[in-house]
């Protein structure tokens, strides 16, 4: 058994462009019709459509170490938060008794 060699196409970017704008606009047809149009597999399609969309992970602006800090700042809030809910539900519950 051998196995067939394929050499990989390559795609321009502005290829890539319009059949992403293709696939936004796509009205009727399935994203299976217009990659088979294009001669291009669905799954492509999805993946040069993710690679254009804006990565919206981080909408502040801040560098991936200020988010990391600020976000070990909210968590330490909101562990400070549930604590002290925690101690006031015993002292209502343990009231109560």
């Amino acid at each position: 058994m051998t196995k067939k060699s394929t050499k990989r196409r390559r795609y321009t970017a502005e290829f890539k462009a319009e059949a992403v704008r293709l696939v936004e606009q796509r009205g009727d047809r399935t994203v299976g019709e217009i990659a088979q149009s294009l001669g291009v597999a669905e799954n492509i399609l999805h993946a040069w459509k993710r690679q254009q969309e804006p990565d919206r992970s981080n909408d502040r602006g801040e560098s991936p170490e200020q988010e990391l800090q600020r976000l070990r700042r909210e968590n330490a809030d909101l562990k400070r938060d549930r604590d002290a809910l925690a101690k006031s539900i015993a002292v209502f519950v343990r009231d109560r008794r």
